[in-house]
This record gives structure tokens, C-alpha cells and sequence, in this order.
């Protein structure tokens, strides 16, 4: 699966262009948004494989912006981390169209192996 492209969306602009970073020495061209807006602009401008997004992000939350790019992009791979609890946990709901929820101090090996599986997963998806 080479040339996978992504779209990271996290407030913390730190963690994210680090974690931008860490993608690239594995192979990921990646591209990141501190917030829901600059994300839907970003995603029209470019092709993206999959995207990753933070549940709590200012102005429209993570759950929110999951929803304007499932209508906008149906076929589009989502995944999303937290900080607050593990996502694995019943403290939240995965919303629907998301792949899985991974919480942060991400794994960046888990995180590769997922957006992969998601991109697969999606690829063998009935439309």
C-alpha cells in the first residue's frame, strides 16, 4: 500500500505535526487540520485515503465533523483517537462510519496497521 495518503485532525498542533512526522519515516504522506474547518477545506483540495480525527476539536467537535465528511465523502475511511478515556471503553459511542477509535499516547505502528485495515475494509465495502 504505498502512497498512502492521510488527513490528521487534532487540535494539539504539537502531537499532530510530530505525529505527521513519525507517518513520514513509515511511508505515509500526511496532512494535518487543527481544526474541523480547515479539515473540510483541506479534503477539498487534496485526495486523501483515509482520515484521522480527534474526538474533541474546537468549534464543531470530531463527532460532528465525522458526519459532514460521511455525507461528502461516503467512501472515505475514518478513524478516531482521543485523549479522554480509552476509545475502547463504553465512556464513548463510536460514531457510525468510523472504523475504529484509538486513544492516545497513539501507537504510531497501531495507528499505520488501522488506517490500513480501514482502507481495506472500506475497499471491499458494498456502495
Amino acid at each position: 500500500m504505498n502512497g498512502l495518503r492521510a488527513l490528521l485532525v487534532d487540535d494539539e498542533e504539537e502531537f499532530v505535526s510530530t505525529l505527521v512526522e513519525w507517518l513520514d519515516y513509515r511511508g505515509v504522506t500526511a496532512g494535518y487540520a487543527i481544526d474541523g474547518e480547515k479539515a473540510l477545506e483541506m479534503l477539498q483540495k487534496a485526495s486523501y485515503d483515509v482520515v484521522v480525527v480527534d474526538l474533541k476539536l474546537p468549534g464543531m467537535s470530531g463527532v460532528e465533523l465525522v458526519h459532514i465528511v460521511r455525507k461528502a465523502y461516503p467512501k472515505l475511511p475514518i478513524i478516531m483517537i482521543t485523549g479522554r478515556g480509552s476509545g475502547r471503553d463504553q465512556e464513548y459511542e463510536k460514531p457510525e462510519g468510523v472504523y475504529d477509535f484509538l486513544p492516545k499516547p497513539i501507537d504510531i505502528s497501531e495507528l499505520v496497521t488501522k488506517m490500513k485495515e480501514a482502507i481495506e475494509a472500506n475497499e471491499h465495502r458494498q456502495p
